[in-house]
């Protein structure tokens, strides 16, 4: 073959090998292992609209039993859940045996004891869907709602390995539990020998300027007595967290990308573009998965609309191998119009991302993640759980996600930021 064909036919070889290197990464269809997240990913999307039946199948049959059992390491539930549907329905549905203030946090929440002793944390309603939160986007109170939507979109984005607990609702008359002599006015303190139901912290009373509705208050830093939660009449709405069990306790972290919170003093990672590099070297996450938790739960939040990741917690002891627990979305689905994108530093930051995530992203594009998520959520008790400029913004959200992503893919190569996470990780 002559000389000039030869050159000829390299250059044909090199087009075709570029356009398939291009192509394979835009479809996601590059290994076994990409094949087997689609399978996966078909496999959730089939499984994913729960719907709460009281009929357990399962040799256990105390819910709380079962979801004890789910949890390992690296998972808070399993990939694949039958039971799920009958565990949201008992959160959602069994008798209240007693209430009290929770004490953790910023905002107003109760801890309530469940039939058959399960603990759960109730952040009451304190918007309707259609309420924007102006202002920074970690402004306004917790959104209930916010925390039920958070766990159907962490089944898509990041599944059962960057876990947010997972959430229900339940449409409960909590406060017309307590004994009548309690509503008396705001501020009154419940008596601890009253009702074997209610705590000492516990405020509960009719408030006047919103007519007979009845609220309460509690302890956190930001209750005030002036800005309680009110039910409608005396059923009030909310969601509803199962209490990890005891044998598996938490350690808090400080967020690395996390804000100041303080006006005209920016964190570091705010004008350092160079900041991940000293993130790496840094423990847990100059080796195994924790960084690579930190940018899935980066996207998680963008899409969501959470600019208030200040902490994160994980198992105790995991030297930096357990999963990164999400326990407050709250500040989430606040103004759909709000892009922040300074959420997503880590991810443009760093420029690294788990190839399972890259797919699950894609798999979600052209409207995909919005129809998704309302059939999801479809069989809530609280369904609409979001409005439509929410889910728009979601999807609208993605395509962000997914751009960031390419400039990175430009600048530094796929192989470089594309991180193949069935494998032992170093990030230096």
């Amino acid at each position: 073959m002559k000389l000039k064909q030869r050159v000829v036919l390299l250059a044909i070889l090199l087009v075709i090998f570029i356009f398939t290197k291009v192509f394979l990464i835009d479809n996601l269809d590059t290994s076994a292992a990409n094949r087997e997240d689609q399978r996966a990913f078909h496999r959730m999307m089939a499984g994913l609209r729960v719907e709460l039946v009281p009929k357990l199948d399962h040799t256990l049959q105390s819910p709380w039993e079962i979801a004890a059992q789910w949890v390992v390491p690296r998972e808070v539930y399993p990939e694949e859940t039958p039971e799920l549907g009958a565990i949201m329905h008992a959160m959602a549905t069994k008798k209240i045996i007693k209430a009290d203030v929770g004490y953790k946090g910023t905002q107003l929440k109760a801890l309530l004891i469940l039939e058959g002793g399960q603990k759960v944390v109730f952040k009451p309603k304190r918007y309707n869907r259609d309420y924007v939160v102006e202002g920074e986007p970690y402004a306004g109170y917790d959104r209930h709602n916010a925390e039920v939507a958070a766990f159907h979109l962490d089944r898509y984005v990041s599944s059962w390995r960057v876990i947010s607990f997972w959430y229900t609702t339940m449409s409960e008359d909590i406060l017309g539990k307590y004994n009548g002599r309690m509503k008396t006015r705001v501020g009154t303190q419940v008596p601890k020998l009253n009702s074997s139901l209610i705590g000492p912290e516990m405020y509960l009373a009719p408030f006047s300027p919103i007519g007979n509705n009845t609220c309460f208050y509690g302890k956190c830093y930001y209750c005030r007595e002036t800005e309680p939660a009110c039910a409608d009449g005396d059923t009030m709405e909310g969601s509803v967290t199962l209490w990890l069990p005891d044998v598996w306790p938490l350690q808090k972290h400080r967020h690395p990308w996390g804000r100041t919170y303080r006006e005209g003093k920016l964190a570091r990672w705010e004008y350092d573009e160079s900041y991940c590099d000293a993130v790496k070297k840094t423990s847990p996450y100059d080796s195994g998965p924790r960084l690579l938790d930190i940018i899935d739960t980066a996207i998680f939040d963008y899409l969501i609309g959470n600019a208030d990741r200040h902490h994160y917690e994980s198992f105790q002891d995991d030297e930096g191998a357990s999963m990164l627990i999400l326990l407050d979305n709250a500040k989430s689905f606040g103004n759909p119009s709000l892009d922040e994108r300074s959420i997503l530093a880590p991810l443009y930051q760093c420029c690294i991302i788990r190839v399972s995530t890259w797919n699950r992203l894609n798999y979600l594009k052209n409207g995909v993640l919005k129809s998704a998520l309302k059939s999801a959520m479809a069989h809530d008790p609280i369904a609409p759980v979001l409005s439509e400029p929410h889910l728009d913004a979601a999807d609208q959200r993605l395509l962000s996600v997914l751009a960031t992503v390419k400039q990175c893919t430009d600048q530094f190569g796929a192989d470089a930021v594309l991180v193949e996470d069935r494998m032992p990780l170093s990030h230096l």
